[in-house]
């Protein structure tokens, strides 16, 4: 048995006979009467104490631990008393994610997580305490895609843990466990008319915009932070490698998501709306931190500025100018006096980028050179997204038969 059992209310004397006798300590009839006692694989002791009358639960506990050690399932009784806040706040301070993404992980941990399973101990975990949270986010409103990142920032905590031997095994792998669901919705672009439409009800600062999303699928951060040097007029090319966002509500230059850059062919009529852009808005020089709100200074010649030269917040650009756009093009209905604006989600300007991969796939253009194009890393992913818009091989097929026929 790996170690001993202690009776804290008998010990043994020498008596006048010479012979060993059992005798009542001070603490007779005091407290937990026995001490499971075993020198763990860090060489310290671990005990846990059991009541009188328990003397088979402590040999029963002892012997799970022996049969836990030799097969290398040992996990430390004190150490699983960690919490799950207790272990996650230290894995997210050394866990090596971008210093951006580990911000995000660290707020909808704070507000999804923390509040619901962050006092449980790691070691006591079960898939029922899964099941009830997934249930409690959904009662929350905490749903779809967004329930989906939660819950996998959780799952990957309880991963850390069970590689550090803080939990037997991640309560996220049972079977009887499901992540939260997300409605898988199929891409509908937007037919042309839509497009130049809410690019002709945009302010003129902001209508260039469209061309880089429709005319080069370029995501909103990336357009944002798009400088002279990204603009390659006699390449024909632009050089995507930098976006604006927010980071911890700071606005920073980053790399594009994923770290993907890229270069990404720069049609004629967009390379004409930008260099009229920029000779009726030239460029301003804009100084943000690199990366975090804590990185280094980095200046970039901005082509999209606000009305005061500085750099435009997405925060006030959807809400303040595309959504008026939307309304005045019939995308989505004007709100009533005192409103605000209806979710638009769907008719972001990420659907710009979906007109891009819609007109290219129905010109012919490969999934790999599209995946390239809109950075994505795989092409699989876009193959996924936008399978569905590549032009069927129905009709193909029709004329392939029957030229055979036609041959015979």
């Amino acid at each position: 048995m790996a170690g001993h059992i202690q009776d804290r209310w008998y010990k043994s004397e020498t008596g006048p006979d010479g012979k060993a006798v059992r005798v009542k300590t001070d603490r007779y009839g005091i407290g937990l009467r026995y001490r499971a006692r075993y020198i763990g694989p860090d060489g310290t002791e671990k005990s846990k104490s059991f009541r009188d009358r328990e003397k088979r639960l402590a040999e029963a506990w002892l012997a799970h631990i022996e049969a836990d050690m030799s097969r290398g399932a040992y996990i430390d009784p004190q150490a699983s008393r960690t919490t799950f806040q207790q272990y996650a706040e230290k894995w997210l301070s050394h866990h090596g994610a971008d210093p951006n993404t580990g911000f995000s992980m660290e707020s909808q941990l704070r507000l999804h997580a923390f509040p619901y399973i962050g006092a449980r101990p790691l070691g006591s975990f079960q898939p029922a305490h899964i099941r009830d949270w997934v249930k409690q986010l959904d009662a929350a409103g905490v749903r779809g895609s967004y329930a989906r990142v939660i819950y996998s920032n959780v799952r990957s905590v309880l991963s850390a843990a069970v590689d550090d031997a803080l939990l037997a095994r991640n309560p996220c792998a049972a079977r009887s466990v499901r992540p939260p669901t997300v409605d898988v919705r199929r891409v509908e672009p937007w037919p042309a008319e839509r497009v130049f439409a809410v690019r002709a009800e945009l302010p003129d600062r902001y209508r260039a915009m469209v061309d880089l999303g429709a005319g080069c699928g370029m995501r909103q951060g990336e357009i944002l932070g798009i400088d002279v040097d990204g603009v390659d007029f006699a390449a024909g090319t632009v050089h995507v490698v930098q976006q604006l966002k927010l980071s911890r509500s700071k606005a920073v230059f980053a790399p594009p998501k994923g770290g993907k850059l890229r270069d990404v062919p720069l049609p004629g009529p967009v390379a004409e709306a930008l260099r009229a852009h920029m000779k009726r808005f030239p460029p301003v020089a804009i100084t943000l931190p690199w990366k975090t709100a804590a990185g280094p200074a980095v200046t970039r010649r901005l082509i999209f500025t606000g009305p005061q030269g500085g750099h435009v917040w997405r925060s006030s650009l959807n809400p303040d100018v595309w959504k008026p756009a939307l309304a005045a093009a019939g995308v989505i209905p004007e709100p009533e006096d005192g409103d605000d604006y209806a979710s638009a989600r769907e008719h972001g300007m990420h659907a710009l980028r979906h007109f891009y991969a819609s007109v290219l796939l129905d010109a012919g253009e490969n999934i790999k050179a599209l995946a390239e194009y809109l950075g994505h890393s795989d092409p699989g992913l876009t193959l996924r997204v936008y399978a569905h818009l590549m032009p069927s091989s129905r009709e193909r097929t029709r004329k392939a038969v029957a030229a055979l026929y036609q041959a015979v």
